[in-house]
């Protein structure tokens, strides 16, 4: 099978076409014949293996698996002895290793039933892009009808999925992004939107229950000012290699001295939430919205445009 295999850390150029075998399934996974994969940061984290700690849990001198990719779609090709759940010829989604291939192995517990008039595309890009959105909202933020919620990067992969979740709970959603994106962000939902390039958000007197950051470089203690005094403030792990990071620190340490909670996390793969979002998905309350599709053999260059950080919803590529 065609799949997309990285040997060493570095740019996107590292990443290579490659003929390699299917792989092997234990008794609890499925072989899976990729229809779709989506993009997320995490690629692009481990291709370059930056931060370098990344490197003691992914390899030291060179990503294990060799092949990237996490979100899949796909139909049902084969079984292993213990699988009870599916059958060949069923078409799932979820996560998985090694996405970014013809064929991918995925543990039963990885992977629910496409909600019924969704593409392989849009099931690819939902699992962590939605989970991650859903974790921020629900279980860090503790989002309630009525609360004001800001998001930072509303127009990315997990920003548009979550001004979507946010007005699943009745909150009244603002969302901030650039020029061009502010049709699509009220057209997904948001009751205001706010355009960066031209307006600080910070300097309004508007204030907010719950800020999610997703996107930008905009310190904790400003985003403090707009937050009410009861407000949490929930920080994804962020853009570029130490931006998100360095938010992070101020974070932890701001919030042990502060009433308001400022809180992060890492997103924890949820067969439990992924079906939670799959009925918002099938209500017609959540949609993916994807920025563009690339073939198998432009996965570096629709990689290269994830790390650059200016997408509209999610980056799919279809083998």
């Amino acid at each position: 099978m065609n799949a997309i295999v990285q040997d060493e850390y570095g740019s996107a150029a590292v990443l290579e076409e490659r003929q390699v075998g299917r792989p092997s399934i234990n008794g609890g996974e499925v072989l899976l014949r990729v229809r779709a994969a989506s993009v997320n940061p995490l690629d692009w984290h481990i291709m370059r293996g930056r931060p370098r700690f990344i490197r003691f849990v992914a390899g030291l001198r060179a990503p294990k698996p060799p092949v990237r990719g996490v979100d899949v779609a796909g139909r049902v090709e084969a079984l292993g002895k213990d699988v009870t759940r599916f059958q060949p010829g069923d078409d799932v989604f979820g996560w998985c290793e090694g996405a970014f291939a013809e064929y991918a192995g995925a543990g039963e517990g990885s992977l629910l039933p496409i909600p019924p008039g969704t593409t392989y595309e849009q099931a690819a890009a939902v699992p962590v892009a939605a989970m991650t959105a859903l974790q921020g909202l629900r279980d860090l933020g503790r989002i309630a009808a009525g609360h004001k919620v800001l998001i930072i990067g509303a127009s990315g992969g997990v920003g548009t999925f979550a001004v979507q979740i946010a007005k699943s709970f009745g909150a009244e959603v603002t969302g901030v992004c650039s020029t061009g994106n502010l049709d699509l962000v009220s057209a997904i939902g948001a009751d205001h939107v706010i355009d960066y390039t031209t307006d600080d958000v910070t300097s309004g007197d508007r204030k907010y229950d719950l800020i999610f950051q997703l996107a930008g470089t905009t310190s904790p203690l400003r985003l403090r000012r707009i937050l009410s005094p009861k407000g949490t403030l929930v920080l994804s792990s962020g853009v570029g290699r130490l931006s998100g990071i360095d938010r992070i620190i101020k974070a932890v340490v701001a919030s042990r001295f502060v009433s308001q909670r400022l809180v992060t996390w890492v997103t924890k793969n949820s067969l439990e939430d992924l079906e939670f979002v799959s009925k918002l998905i099938e209500a017609g309350t959540v949609t993916a919205i994807i920025d563009r599709t690339f073939q198998l053999s432009e996965t570096p260059e629709a990689i290269r445009i994830v790390e650059e950080g200016h997408t509209r919803g999610k980056v799919v590529i279809t083998p």
